[in-house]
């Protein structure tokens, strides 16, 4: 797989990972009616879970965006 294709994978890759445990938990906290639709308190779980999500690829990346394959 080339370079180029390697990279939007990944990325594609960890937005589905982020957005798929970002909405679980959105899921369970609007259950227990700790915030509501729209308020600050989820949007700060998707830029929380965002954060999480984007220093976890950044330091996997180089395993798997190597130069070898």
């Amino acid at each position: 797989m080339n370079k180029t294709a390697k990279g939007i994978a990944y990325v594609s890759i960890w937005v589905m990972i982020w957005g798929t445990i970002a909405s679980l938990v959105d899921f369970a906290l609007l259950g227990a009616d700790l915030y509501e639709n729209g308020s600050i308190g989820q949007a700060s779980t998707f830029a929380t879970y965002g954060l999480a999500a984007i220093v976890i690829a950044w330091k996997l990346a180089p395993k798997f965006l190597n130069e070898t394959d």
